[in-house]
Formats: structure tokens, C-alpha cells, sequence
């Protein structure tokens, strides 16, 4: 099979965008996180809110197609061995080593917890619960937090390994009707997207908590489905890379209007025109937001066909690194941000400092400790030295 670079290169600039998001997350105004800056702004909420629209179904959708790069259909409870290794190992491993700084850095932020780490571990590792509002996660006794995707991806993966061979046949359908699917994957996605929006999202709020988190659930489920139905379709291929222009201008003008909407109902002063009073305008902003998602995400397949299906010399070695980068991040803006936000050092130094951080944090940790240590590279998502081999789009790579 022909190697797919865009997709190996979408997941690497995927998640090297959380690194920006969550260090934004310290300083966007009214937006809550573990930690937060004096030095906050409103205007980040804009292009946070753009990013945040497409970034996780992006990464849900992507998981999809790696599985069905890999070819793992003869190989079904073997490959859900290696997946139950790959993914929740670095998820137990990370919730009580990696984010438990997170956990206590936040504590201390808001005057919660007493000083002292190691006092702090030695109760966090007895996973019972904490005083409220100890920290985020202080009724589990234990935390996750941003390493929520792994604790979602493994029972999504259970469930497609599964249902495998129903989804293929449905697949190979869809495929001999090129015209009912040509109508289907602009509109049936946007529609159920839409419906989740309206119905779901106002009475189910995102939780990350795993269970009974069904919004989050019923966007990204069919997402990491859909990845998977459509990797190896490849009219589908053609047509983003054809449609990219277009899908792009709908993508535009989708989170222009969910943007404009938004902006209106905070600045706007004084009594609307009588003639609004009809207009539905909740639902054309989750409408917006559905639609935008969509196509941002075709546009991102479509282009990326266009523009990074190339065997970068950057993409090997960044495709490994993903994962250890992805589990170590957040907790390095957490610390830095701890450290630094007492030091008043302003709203330029300061989030430059954050950002520069982790991402030296990031590549020394990574380069000369993680992925140089057998003990930790399980534990960091990483294979065994000996088996690590150059990635292909995703089959080989960690499943993050």
C-alpha cells in the first residue's frame, strides 16, 4: 500500500496545535482551566474557538483511518492486545505519574492544597477522594485530564475491532453507489452534527469523564467510524483533494457567522429590532458550528493531499515523537506556568517563556531520556527499541 504521508503529517501539526491551545488555555479570559495567568485576554477566545471546532475530530477521524491503514481484519484480537498496551499503559502510567503535577500545581494555584509534593503523591496514589475543589478530578481521588483522548480511543477501538467486518461491508455499499455517497458525506455528517449541537450538547455538557459523557461521545464515535470506513475509499480521496477550494470557502464562512454570532451576543447593547425576535438564532450558530466543523475537516484532508502527501525528512522522527509529546505537554505548561505567573514578568515574556518551555521540556525529555530508555518508552507510548520502525501513516505508529 502506498504510503500516506498527509495523514502522518496531519496527526504530527494536530498535535503540535495543543501545545499553542493549552498554553493559550492560561490565558484566555473566561474560559476555565487548571491554571490562569494575571495576563489574560478576550481576544484569544476567537481563534481558540476556531481551532477547538475541528482539532479533536481531526485527531478521533484520524485514529479511524490509521486502523484501516494497518489492515488488521485477519489479526483482529492481537492487534486489540497491542492496542490494550499501547494506549492504556501510557494512560495508567500518566494520570498517576505525569499529570499528578498538574493535580497539585492547580491546588496550590487556588489555595486548596498545603505545600509539600510528595506529601500531596503519596494521598493523590491512594486514589481516594479529596476535599472539593482540591483540583480538578477531586472527587475521583485521581485525574486524567488532558490525556482523556487515550482513556475515549481505547474503548472506541474495542468497539471497531468488533464490528470490523460489519463496517466494511457497509463501506464496500457505499462505494458501489457513488452517487447516494457523493450526497451523504457533505450533508449526513453536518446533519448529525447538528442534531448533537441542538438535542445533545444543552442537556449533556462535556465532561471527559468517560461515562455518561454523551455529547462528546456522539461526535466523536461516528468521526473515529467514519475515518475508519472511508481511509481506503479512494474516490473519497479524490474528491476532498477536488473539493478542497470549496469545502475550505464553506469552512470560512461557517465560523465567520458562528463567530459574528457570538461576538453580537457579548458586545451588543440595548434591545434587539423587533423583527430578530422570530429568528432562530441559537440554532443557525449550532448550525454554523456543525457545518464549519465538517469541512474544516475535509478542507484539512483535501489540502493536506495537495500539500503534505511528501516524504518529509522531518516526519519520521516527529511521528514518533508525538505520543511522549502529547503526555508530557500539558503538564509542562502547568509547572512553568505555576513557576512563572508569580514573577509578573508580562503578558509577552510570560506566555513566550511558557510556550519556549515546553517545548525544550518536550524535545530534551523525548530525545534524551524517553525514547533512550527502554523502562520508559511503554510507558511514553513508544515501541520496544528493536521493534521501532520507520511509521506508515499511522499503522505503526501510535494510536494517540
Amino acid at each position: 500500500m502506498q504510503r500516506r504521508h498527509d495523514i502522518d503529517a496531519l496527526r504530527v501539526i494536530a498535535f503540535v496545535l495543543l501545545i499553542f491551545y493549552h498554553s493559550a488555555m492560561v490565558y484566555v479570559a473566561d474560559w476555565d482551566f487548571h491554571i490562569k495567568s494575571a495576563y489574560q485576554a478576550e481576544w484569544l477566545q476567537w481563534p481558540m474557538i476556531a481551532l477547538n471546532r475541528w482539532r479533536m475530530p481531526l485527531l478521533f477521524m484520524i485514529s479511524g483511518i490509521a486502523i484501516s491503514l494497518a489492515r488488521v481484519e485477519s489479526r483482529r484480537l492481537r492487534f486489540a492486545a497491542a492496542r490494550c498496551w499501547r494506549l492504556l499503559l501510557p494512560l495508567v502510567f500518566g494520570m498517576f505519574c505525569v499529570v499528578a503535577v498538574q493535580a497539585y500545581c492547580e491546588g496550590r494555584a487556588s489555595g486548596h492544597l498545603p505545600p509539600g509534593l510528595w506529601t500531596f503523591l503519596l494521598r493523590y496514589w491512594q486514589v481516594r477522594p479529596w476535599p472539593a475543589h482540591s483540583f480538578t478530578g477531586w472527587e475521583f481521588g485521581i485525574t486524567w485530564n488532558h490525556l482523556w483522548y487515550l482513556a475515549y480511543l481505547w474503548p472506541y477501538t474495542m468497539l471497531l475491532l468488533a464490528i470490523m467486518p460489519a463496517l466494511r461491508r457497509i463501506a464496500a455499499s457505499l462505494a458501489r453507489l457513488p452517487r447516494v455517497a457523493a450526497w451523504l458525506l457533505p450533508l449526513a455528517p453536518v446533519a448529525w452534527l447538528i442534531g448533537v449541537r441542538l438535542w445533545l450538547a444543552p442537556r449533556y455538557p462535556e465532561t471527559h469523564a468517560l461515562f455518561g459523557d454523551w455529547t462528546v461521545h456522539a461526535e466523536s464515535l461516528p468521526l473515529f467510524l467514519l475515518g475508519y470506513a472511508l481511509a481506503a475509499n479512494a474516490e473519497f480521496w479524490t474528491w476532498v483533494e477536488r473539493l478542497r477550494w470549496r469545502t475550505l470557502a464553506i469552512a470560512v464562512a461557517a465560523i465567520s457567522i458562528e463567530l459574528s454570532l457570538r461576538w453580537t451576543g457579548l458586545h451588543l447593547s440595548g434591545p434587539l429590532p423587533e423583527w430578530t425576535a422570530h429568528v432562530p438564532w441559537y440554532t443557525i450558530e449550532r448550525s454554523a458550528r456543525a457545518t464549519y466543523t465538517w469541512t474544516a475537516l475535509l478542507a484539512l484532508f483535501g489540502w493536506g493531499r495537495v500539500l503534505l502527501d511528501k516524504p518529509f525528512r522531518w516526519l519520521p522522527y516527529c511521528s514518533e515523537a508525538v505520543f511522549p509529546w502529547y503526555v508530557l505537554h500539558q503538564s509542562l505548561i502547568i509547572v512553568l506556568a505555576y513557576w512563572l505567573i508569580p514573577l509578573r514578568l508580562g503578558p509577552v515574556v510570560e506566555p513566550l517563556l511558557v510556550i519556549a518551555g515546553t517545548v525544550i521540556g518536550c524535545l530534551l525529555l523525548h530525545e534524551l531520556l524517553i525514547r533512550r530508555t527502554p523502562l520508559l518508552r511503554p510507558l511514553f507510548g513508544l515501541k520496544a527499541k528493536a521493534a521501532s520502525t520507520r511509521p506508515i501513516a499511522g499503522a505503526q505508529q501510535p494510536a494517540a
